[in-house]
């Protein structure tokens, strides 16, 4: 399974150094401001430069020195590494961001590289200087492998964030139906994405209703079906009724339950390589906390996983091995995975969450 093996970030929000080796499922525990959400931001960053967004991204967080480490007078770039563990060795994708006029970050460095397994050095290739997009996707179409791979891997590093359910959120709105390539990081399209797995006889379909019975027993299935303007709302219907109900009559916590439930049981081969999501446990019952975190197990046999959570219960449902503390050291966040084996005597007296609570494993909520 290509993956995320190893992520170096230098100088980015809270984050002065951070050298991090991922696994396939990775759960990030931590107080308020500790900066795990920094971390998932990066990621956003991320989606948002791999579509030529940059700039953008940079204008509508604030500028660079919200992104820059404590401001540009303290850190004046961003440094970024991504290792991907790729089946005959290793890609690596390398940026620097420094600070420019105006308040922006251009690219002072971009370069890929390929290390086969056999080879002494790896092959390397520098993508240009004072540029302020990416450079990797017009490298990829002129028909350099490792950057049509490298790029490949990266569109597929997702960041989901499903906290907006109010009453003007996408996803409680009607969609195009063509819109069903991939789930959006906010959802907004699920009832496209849900429409065209009934339409082609997914089992992945299936699942899904399945699940969200396990979750919500009154659910029964969903009434997709477009207008005359080419568009699908999210219909459903009750358990032993024939009244359609529409978005607006879920809860909040069923509407971001039903797009979990999407997100992980889609079929294999349309899954993300990296799946991130902050605070995925919001507004979910014990027992759905439960389904939900048996379904992030399960799916990271298949993908690779990132959650940022502040849930004991949900913490519960995890290896000690899967979960990286993060906790605020003076200006820096520091993030550091846990060792199993010292933890051997608390776990046999209390669960992952409790000695959590006790602050004893760091990350604590005090």
């Amino acid at each position: 399974m290509d993956r995320l093996q190893r992520l170096t970030l230098n100088g980015f929000k809270s984050i002065k150094a951070l050298e991090l080796e991922l696994h396939p499922l990775n759960i990030l525990i931590g107080a308020n401001g500790a900066g795990k959400s920094n971390l998932i931001s990066f990621f956003k960053m991320l989606n948002e430069m791999m579509a030529g967004r940059c700039q953008q991204y940079i204008g509508t967080s604030g500028r660079a020195q919200s992104l820059l480490h404590f401001g540009p007078k303290t850190t004046p770039q961003i440094e970024a590494k991504l290792e991907f563990e790729v089946e005959n060795g290793v890609d690596t994708y390398c940026i620097r961001l420094s600070h420019a006029a105006g308040d922006t970050l251009i690219f002072t460095e971009e370069t890929i590289s390929f290390q086969q397994t056999d080879w002494e050095s790896p092959r390397t290739d520098g993508l240009g200087v004072g540029h302020q997009e990416t450079k990797i996707s017009e490298t990829a179409k002129v028909g350099n492998p490792t950057a049509k791979f490298l790029k490949y891997l990266l569109d597929r590093c997702r960041v989901y964030h499903f906290h907006d359910t109010s009453a003007t959120a996408d996803v409680r709105q009607s969609c195009y139906v063509g819109d069903n390539r991939w789930l959006m990081p906010d959802a907004g399209n699920l009832a496209a994405l849900l429409l065209r797995f009934w339409e082609e006889g997914h089992a992945a379909y299936q699942q899904i209703v399945g699940t969200i019975r396990l979750i919500a027993p009154f659910f029964d299935d969903f009434v997709l079906e477009p207008d005359q303007s080419h568009r699908v709302i999210l219909n459903w219907k009750e358990k032993d009724s024939d009244r359609v109900f529409g978005p607006h009559q879920f809860s909040d916590g069923t509407l971001r339950a039903i797009c979990l439930a999407t997100l992980l049981l889609q079929p294999e081969d349309e899954l993300p390589k990296l799946i991130v999501v902050d605070e995925p446990e919001l507004g979910l019952h014990p027992y759905a906390l439960n389904v939900v975190a048996d379904l992030f197990k399960k799916v990271a046999l298949h993908t690779q996983i990132l959650i940022s959570t502040q849930s004991s219960s949900f913490l519960d449902s995890f290896d000690p091995e899967n979960v990286v503390t993060v906790n605020r050291e003076g200006k820096e966040s520091q993030f550091k995975r846990l060792s199993p084996r010292a933890l051997d005597i608390w776990l046999d007296e209390y669960s992952l969450g409790e000695v959590w609570e006790k602050n004893i494993i760091g990350g604590g909520p005090h």
